[in-house]
């Protein structure tokens, strides 16, 4: 048999080869690793990603409860209390009655 040498030298590169890295179930693993990893819909990444994001909603829940909460006690306090409406509507949108003068008086800002 007469092979031409190109031939020849990719037999001689194909021996060159370790066979682990020819085994079969090494090369499916791989390609199954990254294919979970980077190609899935969901892969680890978006499942990293959307567990931050489930975090952060959370968080904001928590802090919108909260701010339900205190507006709940604000309305009964103004339902049942008339000097709480008067305070609200001075606090809140600076109404005044008609014979006095309103000051506005903001606290420094700290220096850190």
């Amino acid at each position: 048999m007469n092979y031409e040498p190109s031939t020849i030298n990719k037999m001689k590169f194909l021996t060159h080869i370790p066979s682990w890295l020819t085994n079969k179930y090494l090369l499916t693993g791989v390609f199954f690793a990254i294919w979970m990893v980077f190609f899935d819909p969901k892969d680890i990444l978006s499942d990293l990603e959307r567990r931050d994001k489930l975090n952060e909603l959370q968080t904001s829940e928590l802090h919108l409860k909260g701010q339900i909460t205190d507006a709940k006690k604000e309305l009964d306090l103004l339902k049942n209390n008339a000097q709480s409406i008067e305070k609200y509507a001075r606090e809140k949108y600076l109404m005044k009655k008609d014979n006095e003068d309103l000051f506005i008086v903001k606290p420094a800002p700290e220096n850190k």
